[in-house]
């Protein structure tokens, strides 16, 4: 059974940093595609970042170049490291996983979406307030 724990969320500014993290068991670190999504109350889901087991990377507009995304595979941890953190980044932080994660078609436009993950955390709350 995969478990997926996320930790790190809290309240900051606009414009501070926060850094998310979310343990698995170390064979899922290593051989799944790993993803984060958000939720603000009213809204879907929106995936902002994944990593493929490769390494390779993905971001959604509204993230990229304020948001990486990193695994430790000794440490069974992935990170999201959130810089610039805006009043729209408020919302719960979800960790997911999943064998396959998105096509390889979905990944070239840069969609990421629920349904390509099984496996998820139980979320986190990020705060920022203006």
């Amino acid at each position: 059974q995969v478990h997926l724990v996320e930790s790190g969320g809290g309240s900051v500014q606009a414009g501070g940093s926060l850094r998310l993290s979310c343990t698995v068991s170390d064979y899922i670190l290593s051989n799944y595609c790993m993803g984060w999504f958000r939720q603000a109350p009213g809204k879907e889901r929106e995936g902002i970042a994944a990593i493929t087991n490769g390494g390779s990377t993905l971001y959604a507009d509204s993230v990229q170049g304020r948001f990486t995304i990193s695994r430790d595979n000794p440490e069974k941890t992935l990170y999201l490291e959130m810089n610039n953190l805006k009043p729209d980044d408020s919302a719960m932080y979800y960790c997911a996983a999943d064998s396959e994660g998105p096509s390889p078609g979905a990944w070239a436009l840069g969609l990421l979406q629920e349904n390509d993950f099984d496996y998820w955390g139980q979320g986190i709350q990020v705060t920022v307030s203006s």
